[in-house]
């Protein structure tokens, strides 16, 4: 078997919206594609507003913060599916490869606000975590744009 039908197969069975989103129909070529509509990436962006909320509701030392970092987990694992369905497609290469990027930094970024050592460290990295929660959401629901 190969890695990549043993990969979609572990995705499909992990996930129900992946199996959605990968149901999708294929996309005339050229045309650009909003993924906004579809169940897995509105999933990302419901998830994505609600972590940046929990951080922007922050003051100090965050609380429930082991919850809080379970959910991240979780919401970079959906963006590296993300990542995979529209690789898979050979769609948007430029959102393909912001999902995977922000998938990596979501871990990076609730460990840098565990790790501040002083409040200012923590509000910088408590920023930067917001910033890119934003930025989660913004990618997804920005109108696709032609290829330049």
């Amino acid at each position: 078997m190969s890695c990549g039908i043993a990969l979609a197969a572990a995705l499909l069975l992990s996930d129900p919206h992946v199996a959605l989103a990968a149901a999708q129909p294929p996309v005339a070529a050229g045309a650009p594609v909003s993924v906004a509509g579809e169940p897995l990436f509105i999933d990302i962006v419901a998830r994505s507003s609600a972590l940046k909320a929990v951080v922007d509701g922050w003051k100090g030392t965050p609380s429930d913060f082991d919850g809080f970092k379970v959910r991240a987990a979780e919401l970079a694992a959906l963006d590296l599916q993300a990542h995979l369905i529209l690789k898979e497609r050979g769609t948007d290469g430029d959102l393909t490869c912001i999902l995977r990027g922000i998938s990596e930094d979501i871990p990076l970024k609730v460990e840098a606000v565990e790790r501040a050592a002083t409040p200012q460290d923590r509000a910088t990295a408590l920023g930067e975590l917001s910033y890119l929660l934003n930025d989660n959401v913004e990618v997804i629901t920005a109108p696709p744009q032609p290829a330049a």
